[in-house]
């Protein structure tokens, strides 16, 4: 064996041996989020119980693939004194490795939820469409139902309640492959303290929350609508228009953009559940029994979309006098309605909007567009005007576009 041959080796017994120190020591904390691995180090500061809790409380992310080996955690910054260095197996979005300080272990344990999170959601940006929901399933089925909501709304809290009975997937990101398959993400449950202090981060065991199935597939999709201050109601479950439910969903998404046809693939996914639905309510404890239908399998909605982004159109420098769309993320039309993507801003064009969106494929006048709505839509009084207005409207959304002076 060559000199380098036995360097080599000699650094990988090291390194092994580190490995095994560290985690015999409870230094590191392995885990896979959305089938990202991910292996916290933790700094000095650090006790023995405090990773010990840790430890417990993200058990059912525990990964058994062979660690990673972290840096060592950045030494203690003055009022920072907890620390942990991570590293990961993704180097997409600036991943690879990344360092923590917070001026307790509360603060450094909240702050390592959100880091695994957000780092593990841009890992699978355009691989999986990932709704900002908690998600339950059927213990047997494996059916999932993913309950939709803004953050600090009530996803943790239903959760904590239906997952007594079903399966416990995640309270934070519902992650769904294409073929409808469910990555689960059992992470702690982050529970609320005293105004001003960090989430505590709980064990689901500690709740008695019921584990996720082997094979979880997205059946339903629930808007949570919870009425705060009211007397007790008796929940009610409503099915959703679908441009609704697509407006509804866009903002409570992670990086749906970057998915492949972002509204098509929604709507597709919308249509194969069977719809969204929304269910209002006022106490968590009428969730379960409110929600029950949803586990069984729902028939698959009838169509109700198209897509509407002209993959022939060129876009094209705006000769003078001439206005064009802008070359759209993607786009649907919805029973009339048109709902157009760009990057991250989705916009629901309706009435003449539309029409003035479709006279726009290529360069063309306010005097083209006028005739072209007038054409769809009549000429009644004052329709000259409405189709300028509503032209500038969309310039002014960055949805069209006019030749600049």
């Amino acid at each position: 064996m060559t000199a380098a041959g036995t360097t080599e080796s000699a650094g990988l017994a090291w390194k092994q041996r580190l490995l095994e120190e560290l985690a015999r020591g409870g230094d590191l904390l392995c885990l896979d989020v959305l089938g990202q691995q991910f292996v916290v180090r933790w700094g000095s500061a650090v006790t023995w119980q405090q990773r010990v809790s840790m430890s417990s409380a993200w058990a059912r992310c525990a990964s058994s693939r062979e660690p990673l080996l972290p840096p060592a955690p950045v030494e203690a910054q003055f009022g920072r004194p907890f620390t942990a260095s991570v590293a990961c197996t993704s180097t997409k979005h600036g991943g690879g490795t990344f360092q923590l300080a917070a001026a307790s272990f509360e603060e450094l344990a909240e702050n390592l939820t959100s880091r695994l999170t957000v780092a593990a959601i841009l890992s699978n940006a355009g691989e999986l469409i990932m709704l900002h929901a908690c998600g339950v399933a059927d213990p047997d089925s494996g059916a999932v139902v993913a309950l939709v909501a803004k953050s600090g709304t009530g996803k943790t809290t239903a959760a904590s309640m239906l997952a007594r009975t079903y399966g416990y997937v995640t309270d934070e990101t519902v992650a769904i492959a294409w073929d409808g398959s469910v990555v689960p993400y059992p992470k702690p449950l982050s529970v609320k303290q005293e105004a001003g202090t960090p989430k505590r981060q709980a064990s689901p065991d500690e709740f008695g929350l019921q584990p996720a199935p082997a094979l979880p597939y997205i059946q339903s999709i629930v808007l949570l609508n919870r009425i705060e201050g009211a007397r007790h109601t008796a929940p009610v479950l409503e099915s959703v228009p679908l441009a609704d439910a697509v407006l509804a969903l866009v903002p409570e998404s992670s990086s749906q953009a970057e998915v492949v046809d972002p509204l098509q693939s929604l709507c597709r996914l919308i249509e194969s559940v069977g719809g969204v639905w929304q269910v209002t309510y006022s106490e968590s404890a009428d969730l379960p029994a409110a929600l029950e239908p949803l586990f069984r399998l729902q028939p698959a909605a009838q169509t109700e979309w198209a897509p509407a982004a002209a993959k022939s159109v060129q876009h094209q420098q705006v000769p003078a006098g001439c206005i064009q769309r802008t070359a759209p993320q993607d786009a649907v039309a919805i029973a009339g309605d048109r709902l157009v993507m760009l990057d991250n801003q989705i916009v629901r064009l309706s009435g003449i909007g539309p029409a003035v969106w479709e006279a726009c494929a290529n360069p063309v006048s306010l005097d083209g567009i006028t005739k072209y709505v007038g054409s769809v839509h009549g000429k009644p009084e004052g329709y000259r005007e409405a189709v300028a207005g509503a032209v500038e409207q969309l310039v002014a959304k960055s949805i069209l576009e006019r030749a600049s002076n």
